[in-house]
């Protein structure tokens, strides 16, 4: 049975375009149907600060796969392209992050779905707002649109 996940993207070494398209054709590759990918967005370092700044995207897949099984797949692409993790939220050739699988929550050790903290990313809800607005976070009970409304409101006040 297929189900549509949602994965994000993210680099901020090396060629940050070329990065971002070779993940997706690595996917490709391995027989994920890309159906949507959101534009790239150039956003600050999140957690870590002194850093450059990221490349950011979500694409919408569809896959007969299991959660774990795509969660593999991501972390080999990631491997694959030189990922080497140094420090938390630090520099990265790519990020691949798996944000939803289906309407599926999970909760294990090394797997959390819907993807945690994610409501408060610019860098994931953004993109995701542009090519999912309708989704629906299954926790939170929230379209994607509301959440990035929310967001937005949130920050507007914070930096007042």
């Amino acid at each position: 049975m297929q189900v549509t996940a949602y994965v994000a993207l993210g680099t901020n070494l090396g060629s940050l375009r070329e990065n971002i398209d070779g993940a997706l054709m690595r996917l490709r590759e391995k027989g994920l149907q890309i159906t949507k990918v959101s534009s790239y967005i150039d956003t600050d370092p999140y957690g870590v600060t002194d850093q450059p700044r990221f490349l950011n995207a979500v694409c919408e897949v569809r896959t007969e796969l299991l959660p774990r099984q795509l969660l593999e797949m991501l972390l080999q692409t990631e491997l694959e392209m030189g990922r080497v993790r140094l420090r938390r939220w630090g520099e990265r050739i790519i990020d691949l992050d798996l944000i939803f699988y289906g309407i599926e929550i999970i909760n294990e050790p090394d797997l959390t779905v819907p993807h945690p903290d994610m409501q408060n990313r610019d860098f994931v809800l953004r993109p995701l707002a542009e090519i999912a607005p309708d989704k629906v976070h299954p926790l939170l009970h929230k379209t994607i649109s509301q959440l990035w409304q929310e967001y937005l409101e949130k920050k507007d006040t914070n930096e007042v």
